[in-house]
Formats: C-alpha cells, structure tokens, sequence
C-alpha cells in the first residue's frame, strides 16, 4: 500500500478544499457531474493522484457518490447523507468512545426534546402516544427496540431542526440501540424505561420545554450511566 507523506497529505486536503469551494460557490450542484478526474486535475492544477485520493475521500463521507459507467456526481447533499458516518461509528465504537456518544446524544436529544415540546402538532404526538403504548403493552425486546427507535425519531423529527435529527438518527441506530436493549433485557430494566418514556411523553403533552429537556436528560443519562457500568461493551 502506498505510504502517504506530509506532503501529499497536504495536496489532497487542498484537493478536497477545492471542490468543496466549487460546491460552495455554486460552480456544482447537487446532482451535478463532475468533470473527469484528468480535466478536473488540469483545472485545478493538481496531480491526478491527488485528485483521485481527494475524490474518494469526499464520496466516502457521502459529498460525492461514484455512479457505475457514469461517473461522479455532488450528492444531493442531504443530513441523512452526509451524516451516515456517525451511524457507522456509533455501531462499531466501544468503551470510552461510546460513553462519549452517549454524552453527545444527551446534550442533542434532550434539546430536540425541549424544542418538540414547543413545536409538536396532534398528529406527531399521536405517532409518539402510539409508539409508547405500543412498548408499554409488548414484552418481546425485539418489539419493544422497534417502537423505542420510532419513539424517539418521531420526537426528533418534530423539534424542526433537520440536521439536529439526522446527527442523533446516525449516533442511535438499531445496532447500537441493539446493544443496549440486550443488556436491558439481562437485567430486568425494562420498567424504569417505561417510566422515563412517560415523562418524556408528559412533558410533551404539557407543552413544557424544560421538563422535556429534563426527562430526555435523565433518560439517556440512566443509558450513560449503565454503559459507564459495562467498560467492555
């Protein structure tokens, strides 16, 4: 494999820093072609190395997507897009690192929260009345993960804040709720999270950001403290 120097570590990252700016500054759009790597090598005045290195980096984190006997084209550069990375990381991450994603997932989600309490129509927090009674009457942990993640996505989705509930989408995907619904079910917790499901539900139903903030804070805080608890998983 080819050892990359300093130096054309540098190039690359000027590569990548450049079409970003062509992005930017609308000289590409999303669902645009790129020109060929040659062409777009000589425009820039860099090697075609680099560029091929810059290009793969961008499309790795969803800038640009490779389209089979096409080309390459800018994405449409949605959330959901450009933050899959943090499901991947949240899915393979372990001990300290997913502590820290846990403390992330707090500060955001209990903000979302807060600002769904304010923001929440009937229609909302009907999906999110159904999927807490749905928890509330399954036992089967498979059943009981499914309707967690609707819950709490539902939630998300109605604070307004697109990106804000793609970041939380990426740091809370099955895998990683997997991990902990397990360990729920060993240790018999499925009743506190129940409770804390139905103040996070009260406040919404109140209307009331703060006590919404507070329980989805104490929510993901009582999953921190359990991973805190379990340094191996």
């Amino acid at each position: 494999m080819e050892e990359r120097t300093p130096a054309r570590a540098t190039v690359t990252q000027r590569a990548i820093e450049q079409i970003k700016a062509m992005i930017a500054g609308g000289e590409l759009h999303p669902g645009d072609r790129l020109p060929t790597e040659r062409d777009l090598a000589t425009q820039l005045g860099l090697s075609r190395s680099s560029m091929r290195e810059a290009i793969r980096a961008l499309t790795v984190i969803g800038v640009l997507e490779a389209r089979h006997g096409s080309g390459i084209y800018v994405t449409r550069l949605g959330t959901d897009d450009l933050l899959e990375t943090f499901g991947v990381v949240a899915d393979l991450s372990r001990g300290d690192q997913l502590v820290e994603l846990l403390e992330i997932r707090r500060v955001l989600e209990s903000t979302a929260t807060a600002l769904a309490a304010a923001r929440i129509d009937a229609d909302a927090l009907a999906v999110v009345t159904g999927h807490l009674r749905a928890m509330d009457e399954t036992e089967d942990p498979e059943e009981i993960l499914a309707h967690d993640l609707a819950f709490h996505r539902a939630i998300n989705a109605a604070s307004g804040n697109e990106t804000m509930a793609a970041i939380l989408e990426g740091l809370s995907t099955r895998t990683f709720r997997a991990r902990i619904w397990r360990g729920y079910a060993e240790e018999g917790a499925f009743a506190r999270t129940r409770r804390e499901h139905a103040a996070i539900h009260r406040a919404l139903v109140a209307r009331d950001p703060e006590a919404a903030r507070a329980a989805a804070a104490a929510h993901i805080g009582e999953v921190e403290a359990w991973m805190r608890s379990r340094p191996d998983s």
